[in-house]
């Protein structure tokens, strides 16, 4: 997805550029290419969020109930190993924040992989909770009672903790993108309504 947000990005700067051709052959060719980049980042985003939006069931998937009963909320990560490639990188997925008594469901692809990490975090950084989790039997549904503040490992919640800042770093990367691709969209929009 981050290419095809650059090419849109790309695409959009030079509609930007092209607002000023407006008389002639070039300038009807550039109106058309301004229309076409609008119409292109606009079904693109549309597409985007609303796969975001949805709910994550995938077929074949196995479902993951994580219910916390420590007496703080606690924001849950969950990283799916992979068995088969182990160059394939870790799979990570933000579950999002579970208040106390409160649980989120999350469904993991485990056609390649027969494990799972669970990380807590207090805060954005103190992490105060990983568990390491085998699925032996991939049809029955896993539910994970977070009890007390514990570290099943110091060198994979070290693996874990890595994994989850580069992803957090990618996705505060593609958030910007995003937000720049949103602004130059509006001007482009704005400078393609606007009358003379």
């Amino acid at each position: 997805m981050g290419f095809i947000i650059f090419v849109i990005f790309l695409s959009l700067v030079f509609s930007l550029f092209f607002s000023k051709l407006k008389r002639g052959k070039l300038g009807q060719l550039a109106k058309l290419f301004r229309i076409a980049s609008v119409v292109f980042a606009v079904s693109v985003f549309t597409y985007w969020f609303i796969k975001k939006s949805v709910i994550g069931v995938v077929s074949n998937s196995l479902s993951l109930q994580v219910i916390n009963k420590l007496p703080q909320p606690l924001d849950f990560y969950v990283i799916n190993v992979n068995n088969l490639d182990k160059n394939t990188p870790l799979e990570t997925k933000h579950i999002g924040k579970i208040r106390p008594e409160y649980y989120r469901v999350e469904y993991l692809k485990m056609t390649k992989s027969d494990e799972y990490w669970i990380a807590g975090y207090l805060g954005k950084k103190n992490l105060v909770y990983f568990s390491q989790h085998s699925v032996p039997n991939k049809n029955m549904d896993q539910m994970i009672e977070v009890q007390n503040y514990i570290n099943q490992s110091e060198k994979l919640s070290a693996i874990a903790k890595k994994e989850i800042e580069e992803d957090n770093y990618q996705n505060m990367l593609m958030g910007i993108w995003v937000t720049l691709c949103f602004l130059l969209l509006f001007l482009n929009f704005v400078l393609l309504v606007k009358k003379k």
